[in-house]
């Protein structure tokens, strides 16, 4: 991990992951976006904005917390609570920083427009972004309350993110060694699945794998889905023993300086049924045709052509998701899906060179009770998708 020291606007040393003259290019795409829209100013709660801006890494977004960016070159302006102080001061290049206290009448919502007063952008139209778990639906109706008749809001979730789909070759770096981590996680817990562990003990040899390697809590899960659990598409609560003959769903998000690279994987709990090889053996060779279609300057939209054509021709329609992955990015809690794009039939954003994407191809036959997935991440790179992982597609036998 890179620790860079350098300085904000009014030279405060900070420590970032980033060079200065990248979060400064960063800052002039984003201040050229606002005057394009004739936004006076964005209106930040998005965590992963914090990181990609400013540098700012917490978890305080789960409270009221903004950031103030104007559209001309002024300093950062952030407004959150007493305990994200310290970790603002020293690790992000927001050079202003307010706080609001918890008690009884607390209003920071009111907060946040005496410091829009103070910049001068009564009566301006503020974009704010909406599309964030940063921005909970109470704190939007406060700000808005707050704000009636002094400014006109609009939403611009999308400047920023439009930015960060496509990653510098610094984020690369990070991305690859999430990558690594999630390689680990997976050969550590394929090794710990076997008759009579509970699939928890699966979970925890993943994360400590990950975290052994130098990696973050993840932004999510992981998913280890058992039995008849395994063709669920979202993970569920309470332990589950593992029987002589069972399965193992295995996705996880591994993450490094908050950069994500998902991995899923399919293990076979002894003798694997019929069903679930010939179900393997199809979501696999469907995963590798939809790598080789993505290539630059063909839409998201062609991955999941392939992908619906594959399953759909081997009689699985009814057994198949309607979409087949996502972007990945840096993201926090509670979810490692940098969305959008999706991967879907139809989506017409083209690729391009520096997109980090999770295809892949879950199969849960509900009647029968079986699953098979497989997914890896990709790197698009000028000719064609690079895969980011080591391990070889194979049903894991136990």
């Amino acid at each position: 991990m890179r620790e860079i020291t350098t300085e904000t606007a009014s030279g405060r040393a900070v420590t970032v992951r980033f060079e200065r003259a990248e979060f400064a290019a960063r800052l002039a795409r984003t201040r050229a976006a606002l005057k394009r829209r004739g936004l006076a100013a964005l209106l930040v709660y998005g965590q992963e904005t914090h990181l990609y801006l400013a540098g700012f890494d917490t978890g305080g977004f789960v409270f009221y917390q903004a950031g103030i960016i104007t559209a001309d070159d002024r300093p950062l302006v952030l407004l959150t609570r007493r305990p994200d102080l310290a970790q603002a001061r020293d690790t992000s290049l927001y050079d202003d920083i307010r706080l609001w206290f918890d008690a009884e009448d607390q209003k920071p919502a009111e907060d946040l427009r005496a410091i829009l007063a103070e910049l001068g952008l009564k009566g301006e139209r503020i974009g704010i972004e909406l599309a964030t778990y940063g921005l909970t639906g109470f704190n939007h109706q406060i700000t808005r309350d707050a704000l009636d008749g002094f400014c006109t809001l609009v939403d611009a979730s999308d400047i920023v993110r439009a930015q960060r789909v496509a990653k510098s070759p610094a984020e690369i770096e990070y991305v690859r060694a999430s990558a690594k981590l999630a390689d680990d996680a997976i050969e550590a817990m394929v090794a710990a699945a076997r008759p009579g562990v509970i699939d928890s003990a699966i979970t925890a040899a993943g994360v400590s794998a990950m975290l052994a390697g130098g990696g973050d809590m993840p932004a999510g899960g992981p998913l280890v889905n058992s039995g008849r659990r395994a063709v669920y598409g979202r993970g569920i609560g309470g332990p589950r023993r593992l029987d002589a003959q069972d399965q193992v769903m295995l996705e996880l998000g591994a993450s490094y300086c908050r950069y994500n690279v998902c991995i899923e994987h399919t293990v076979a709990i002894g003798t694997p049924r019929p069903r679930q090889v010939e179900m393997f053996g199809v979501a696999r060779d469907t995963l590798a045709a939809m790598t080789e279609a993505a290539r630059p300057g063909e839409p998201i939209g062609r991955i999941a052509e392939v992908f619906l054509a594959r399953l759909d021709k081997a009689g699985f329609a009814r057994q198949r998701f309607a979409a087949c992955g996502y972007s990945l990015g840096a993201t926090f809690r509670p979810t490692w899906m940098d969305v959008p794009p999706m991967i879907y039939a139809g989506n017409r954003m083209p690729l391009q060179p520096g997109m980090t994407l999770f295809p892949h191809v879950m199969l849960g036959d509900m009647e029968a009770g079986v699953a098979a997935g497989v997914g890896w991440t990709i790197l698009i790179t000028d000719t064609a998708a690079e895969v980011l992982s080591r391990l070889p597609l194979e049903l894991h036998r136990r």
